[in-house]
């Protein structure tokens, strides 16, 4: 069974539309982020195990479901997935949130992390690893093997957009792990950016080149 779950809401895909545009600009593109994050949230947690339970409306006493207390940690990898952590945190409010910190070493070319701060129960949640572009997917592999050196192993894989090479380095590297995109673009080019995409995320996050 697949474990790459596309969000194709119209919602979802009409704002990516304009997040793709070269013309839209980073207020604009931050706030799109947001509301996508959040709209993309539902589906992630959908599977939330839930309990009955018992409230009295005004008029009478019923039974029904609440979320049967299963601790949620968010860990963007900085420095684009920050853009990722409002629109989520919002509608999941006791989320704990973490940060993984990566670089490339220019020789070896493998992930490097320099910096990892995460809930101290870290091992006991469920954690969702938010980054808006999974390329290659070395970084995202590393950040989850991080993770799982850590004790973490309940870990949802959030992306705005994937390319197959990085969905494929997933699937290989950590079958255990669901992935979930807002789209499913068609490569990478030769500096390994996903075409057609959207361009680096995270400049246009946060107005720096």
């Amino acid at each position: 069974m697949s474990k790459v779950h596309v969000l194709n809401h119209p919602l979802i895909q009409h704002k990516l539309s304009i997040m793709r545009d070269k013309n839209t600009g980073t207020k604009e593109f931050r706030e799109l982020l947001d509301e996508i994050s959040m709209l993309m949230v539902y589906e992630v947690t959908r599977d939330l195990p839930t309990e009955e339970v018992e409230v009295e409306t005004p008029l009478a006493k019923m039974k029904t479901r609440s979320l049967s207390g299963i601790s949620i940690g968010i860990v963007p990898i900085l420095r684009a997935g920050l853009g990722m952590v409002n629109g989520i945190s919002s509608l999941i409010p006791n989320a704990k949130i973490g940060h993984i910190g990566l670089y490339r070493d220019p020789e070896t070319l493998e992930p490097v992390e320099y910096y990892c701060k995460l809930p101290l129960d870290a091992e006991q949640r469920l954690l969702l690893l938010l980054d808006p572009m999974l390329a290659t997917g070395g970084s995202a592999s590393a950040a989850i093997g991080f993770l799982k050196n850590r004790g973490c192993h309940n870990i949802k894989l959030v992306n705005l957009i994937a390319a197959p090479e990085g969905v494929a380095r997933i699937e290989k590297e950590h079958p255990d792990v669901n992935i979930y995109v807002a789209a499913m673009d068609e490569y990478l080019d030769e500096h390994a950016y996903i075409l057609p995409g959207l361009g680096d995320a995270g400049d246009r996050l946060f107005g720096t080149k």
